[in-house]
C-alpha cells in the first residue's frame, strides 16, 4: 500500500524539482488547539482509521485486530464506530461484515456511514454504505487508489485520488477528482479545460458549504469547485502542500516536500492567483513538533490526528487572532 495519507505521506510523494515557499528562522510557531479524544475504554481496539465529518463531529473506525493486508479476497470483519459529539458526548454504532482492507470511513447526514476501501479491482463493491443501526444498505464502486473521500452535508461523497489510481487501468479514478451520491450514482468528474491543470494526485482536499478546493500534483494550482461543477484555477508556486484551509479571501496551506511538512503559509486569494503573504510552522498544542499524522480539511478548519491516533486538534483559521 503505498501513498495513504498519514501513514507514510512525507516519504510517498513524489519528489519536486522547487521547494516553493518554506518557512524562516524566526517565523511564528501556531499551536494546535485540542478538539476531540477517542474515550479510553476503547482504546485496547485497533484503529481502522477516523475523520472529523460536515457537522464537526469526531468518528473512530474500530476493529479487533488490523485488516489483513494484500489485494486478495478477505473475511468479512465486525467493526465498531465510535462518534465523539460536538457537545463531548460519545456513542458507539456496531456495524457488520466490513470488507475494507485499507478503510476510509465518513459519517452521512441521516446517520448513517460510509466505508471504503482505498484499494480494489473493478470486480469489488468497495464502497459500503451502513444505516443508522449498522447494517449494510448497499455497495458500489469509486475506483481505486483513494487518497481522500469526504461527505459534504448534503451526504454527496468527495472523492480524490491519487497517482496509482490517475494512472491505472480503473477509468474511475482517472479524472483525479469525483463526485458521487451516496447511492453510488456518479454526479461529477474532474476535466481539464483547455490549458488548465491535470490532477495527477490528490495531495490536500477541502469539502466546505460554499465550495470545495483542491491542490494537487503537479502544478498545485488551487482549484475551486463551485456548486454545479464550474472550475475556477488559481495559479500558486507553493508545493507540497497536504491541507489547507479557507475562510473569507485567506488559504492557509500545511505541509511540504522534506523538513516542509509542519510548514505553514497564508496566502491571500484572487480571482486567479494567490498571493503569499506570511509563513511560520504548525505544532502541537503543547509546542512541540509534529509526528506522523492524518489531517482532514473542512472550510475554515484543519483537523490533525497524530500517531496514535486516539486524539484530534484543529487550526481554526476563524477564530479570533488565528
Amino acid at each position: 500500500m503505498t501513498n495513504r495519507k498519514g501513514d507514510t505521506e512525507e516519504s510517498t510523494r513524489p519528489t519536486a524539482d522547487r521547494t516553493g515557499t518554506g518557512s524562516r528562522p524566526g517565523t511564528r510557531e501556531t499551536p494546535l488547539t485540542p478538539y476531540a479524544r477517542l474515550p479510553r475504554r476503547f482504546h485496547d481496539h485497533h484503529i481502522a482509521h477516523s475523520t472529523v465529518d460536515a457537522f464537526g463531529r469526531a468518528h473512530w473506525l474500530l476493529a479487533a485486530r488490523e485488516p489483513g493486508p494484500g489485494r486478495g479476497a478477505m473475511k468479512p470483519y465486525d467493526a465498531v464506530v465510535v462518534t465523539v459529539d460536538t457537545d463531548g458526548r460519545d456513542h458507539a454504532t456496531e456495524l457488520s461484515a466490513v470488507r475494507a482492507r485499507f478503510p476510509l470511513i465518513d459519517a452521512l447526514p441521516d446517520g448513517g456511514f460510509v466505508v471504503a476501501d482505498a484499494r480494489s479491482r473493478r470486480s469489488e463493491q468497495h464502497v459500503q454504505i451502513f444505516d443508522v443501526l449498522g447494517r449494510e444498505s448497499w455497495a458500489f464502486r469509486v475506483g481505486d487508489a483513494v487518497e481522500d473521500l469526504l461527505a459534504d452535508g448534503d451526504g454527496r461523497l468527495w472523492v480524490g485520488y491519487f497517482d496509482e489510481g490517475v494512472f491505472g487501468d480503473d477509468e474511475l479514478s482517472h479524472p483525479g477528482l469525483r463526485c458521487w451520491s451516496a447511492e453510488g450514482e456518479p454526479l461529477w468528474a474532474y476535466e481539464a479545460a483547455e490549458g488548465a491543470s491535470q490532477i495527477y494526485d490528490c495531495y490536500a482536499l477541502n469539502v466546505a458549504e460554499e465550495a470545495v478546493w483542491v491542490c494537487a500534483y503537479d502544478d498545485f494550482s488551487l482549484l475551486e469547485v463551485r456548486p454545479g461543477g464550474a472550475v475556477r484555477q488559481h495559479a500558486n508556486e507553493l508545493e507540497g502542500a497536504t491541507a489547507l484551509a479557507v475562510h473569507q479571501g485567506r488559504v492557509t496551506f500545511i505541509g511540504g516536500y522534506g523538513d516542509e511538512r509542519d510548514r505553514l503559509v497564508d496566502a491571500e486569494l484572487r480571482p486567479e492567483e494567490l498571493r503569499p503573504y506570511a509563513s511560520g510552522r504548525l505544532v502541537g498544542p503543547g509546542g512541540g513538533p509534529l509526528g506522523h499524522r492524518r489531517t482532514v480539511s473542512r472550510g475554515p478548519r484543519v483537523y490533525v490526528q497524530e500517531d496514535p491516533y486516539t486524539a484530534w486538534t484543529v487550526l481554526d483559521i476563524s477564530a479570533p487572532g488565528v
